[in-house]
């Protein structure tokens, strides 16, 4: 969560209209996945929708890790001509390295 909110902060400095998650599923003090399967089915709809809305997406890949969910917004987001970023271009998972601009399939890492 530090890193969303350091990278918020900066991007907002920086001029940019920023969409970040309110409620992480996946952490303890925020408990999104214990408040029901339900409530994290509307907060993964809830991200698609936010990247409707956006320009490009930033993906906080901290020390190369992208989670499921993220995983589908990455190709939500290519699906629908949205520029795509990482925080750590050079950590992209393998499986993510042919959605790269001029990667032809996956053998490229």
């Amino acid at each position: 969560m530090d890193t969303f909110h350091a990278a918020g902060w900066q991007l907002t400095l920086d001029g940019y209209i920023v969409l970040t998650i309110g409620v992480c599923k996946h952490v303890q003090d925020h408990g999104g996945e214990a408040l029901g399967d339900d409530v994290a089915a509307r907060l993964d709809e809830l991200h698609l929708r936010k990247i409707d809305l956006a320009d490009w997406v930033f993906i906080l890949n901290v020390d190369g890790y992208v989670g499921d969910s993220t995983r589908r917004e990455i190709l939500y987001a290519l699906a629908n001509n949205k520029q795509v970023t990482y925080l750590e271009p050079n950590k992209i998972p393998h499986d993510l390295t042919a959605t790269l601009p001029g990667k032809e399939g996956g053998d490229e890492c």
